[in-house]
């Protein structure tokens, strides 16, 4: 029910991010498409990922910040994937409707990211395109889940946001299941 679209540039040095995917990777009808693992040369096959999308009703964009958006194999795989004909434009009804939930983790701590903080600006000032890709597809964007100060956090506050990862994703699996029902 949930596909993971992960973008990590160099996953073996991330333990955040292995930390949530490790958290919700045996969870059932979830799938992980690591794009740098399959697509090392950036050739996508843009007709296997698009039938992903199709097979999935919440559709997870998993990376770290980069330069304040997405990391450049996810921005390509935008340009890609999320094509005219497909994901708009043109009557494309594909992911309306489909669950779309940001998790994104950064170096810096919260207050890194607050108007007095190093990078000027909150977190929230960033979101906006990631959340209007998803929304120019019609799709329905959720709160996302953002864990900052990957770099220093301890062991114990790692374990409990990737546990509240797993339970965001149990329960938006769940809603889905019960309206179905």
């Amino acid at each position: 029910m949930a596909l993971i679209v992960y973008a990590h540039p160099h996953p073996t040095r991330s333990r955040a991010n292995r930390a949530l995917l490790a958290a919700v990777r045996d969870l059932e009808g979830v799938e992980v498409r690591s794009l740098y693992d399959l697509y090392p040369d950036f050739d996508i096959d843009v007709a296997a990922e698009q039938a992903a999308l199709l097979a999935h009703d919440l559709i997870v964009w998993q990376h770290p910040l980069y330069w304040y958006s997405v990391p450049g194999m996810l921005k390509h795989w935008f340009d890609k994937v999320l094509a005219r004909g497909f994901a708009y434009g043109g009557g494309a009804q594909e992911l309306a409707g489909k669950r779309c939930l940001w998790v994104s983790t950064s170096g810096g701590d919260e207050e890194a990211f607050s108007e007095r903080g190093f990078h000027e600006h909150p977190f929230s000032a960033f979101v906006a395109p990631v959340a209007q890709t998803a929304r120019f597809c019609k799709m329905h964007w959720l709160e996302p889940i953002a864990v900052h100060g990957a770099h220093s956090m301890s062991d114990g506050a790692l374990t409990e946001h990737a546990e509240r990862y797993r339970d965001r994703l149990v329960e938006l699996t769940r809603e889905r299941s019960e309206e179905d029902a």
